[in-house]
């Protein structure tokens, strides 16, 4: 009995700031193998962005290679213009670049999306969301996306368009109150097992801090160890709780969520299910992610621009 095994098709790369993901795509977009490393533009092995290419990829097939996130940002591997919103997923494959490594292998780069109207911008999330709307299409017409992270992105999706978008910087902002005031002071490096109440109560917090906003209420943090009212333990889950609490409550108050469009998470499943916990105390709810949505953003950026029916002759670096 001949088995017809599927085809690579297609590389596709998640390469951010502090990691690298590599997926290996058949014709259909299905994931054979996914591969990751530490290695974001920041943290590249000898010899740069060639040898972390050369290493992560390694035994895989002369396919055509496409990457989306900071790897194409001005500190990257190279720069590639912004598209200005409002953008779909066309327009975003029109845009494309490339830059050829030392190998030979041509690399096919993704460009972010530019807010020119709020003075913001975005790279590597763009490939998660057209992911995310190929995977639940009735997005599409009408939703609100949020993309936890350290650069959290809140994304109003109109007609498979992304019209606007505002970044909170709660992961960052996180980690250095975490690691660099007097709030973290006694606490060991690596943080200490969740504490949901310690979590849910920062959430709170933060909800009702009203005008004055969360910003008020974060040194509360080191009055109630002091008081013996909180756990100094629990404290980065009380400072989470206030953080993603104040980024929920500035949405709100923004008018960035409407509570009669669909709001939809994307992204690392755990963060995003303590996203979906702080929502649920402003008595909003919040799906969970669909998995796969950065692989298969890629599979429709490259089928839109045309590049999956490139011959493996032209993908492995030999151009006209």
């Amino acid at each position: 009995m001949n088995v017809c095994l599927p085809r690579a098709e297609l590389i596709g790369l998640d390469w951010g700031t502090t990691s690298l993901r590599a997926y290996l795509l058949d014709e259909s977009g299905r994931v054979l193998e996914m591969r990751a490393r530490d290695w974001g533009i920041r943290q590249l092995p000898a010899g740069s962005f060639d040898a972390a290419l050369d290493e992560i990829l390694a035994g895989w097939p002369a396919c055509l290679v496409l990457a989306s996130g900071m790897v194409s940002s001005r500190d990257g591997w190279r720069e590639v213009p912004y598209v200005d919103l409002p953008a779909n997923l066309v327009e975003v494959a029109g845009a494309l670049s490339f830059v050829d490594s030392a190998a030979g292998r041509r690399v096919h780069l993704v460009p972010g999306l530019r807010n020119t109207v709020a003075a913001d911008v975005m790279r590597g999330e763009e490939t998660e969301i057209f992911g995310a709307l190929a995977l639940q299409p009735v997005l599409a017409a009408g939703s609100t996306l949020l993309l936890p992270g350290t650069h959290s992105k809140w994304v109003k999706v109109r007609d498979g368009r992304v019209v606007d978008f505002a970044t909170a910087m709660t992961g960052e902002l996180y980690a250095a109150l975490r690691h660099h005031t007097i709030l973290a002071a006694g606490l060991p490096e690596h943080d200490p097992p969740s504490d949901q109440d310690a979590f849910l109560r920062g959430v709170q917090a933060a909800r009702d801090s009203g005008a004055a906003g969360a910003l008020s209420r974060l040194f509360s943090a080191r009055a109630l160890v002091l008081a013996g009212a909180l756990d100094p333990l629990a404290v980065p889950d009380y400072l989470s709780g206030l953080l993603i609490g104040e980024e929920l409550r500035g949405a709100l108050a923004a008018g960035r969520i409407d509570r009669a469009t669909p709001l939809q998470l994307i992204g690392n499943t755990p963060l995003c299910r303590r996203y979906a916990a702080a929502a649920s105390c402003f008595e909003l709810g919040m799906a969970l992610p669909p998995q796969g949505a950065a692989a298969l953003g890629l599979w429709q950026i490259a089928r839109a621009a045309g590049l999956t029916s490139l011959t493996l002759h032209h993908a492995a670096g030999v151009h006209p």
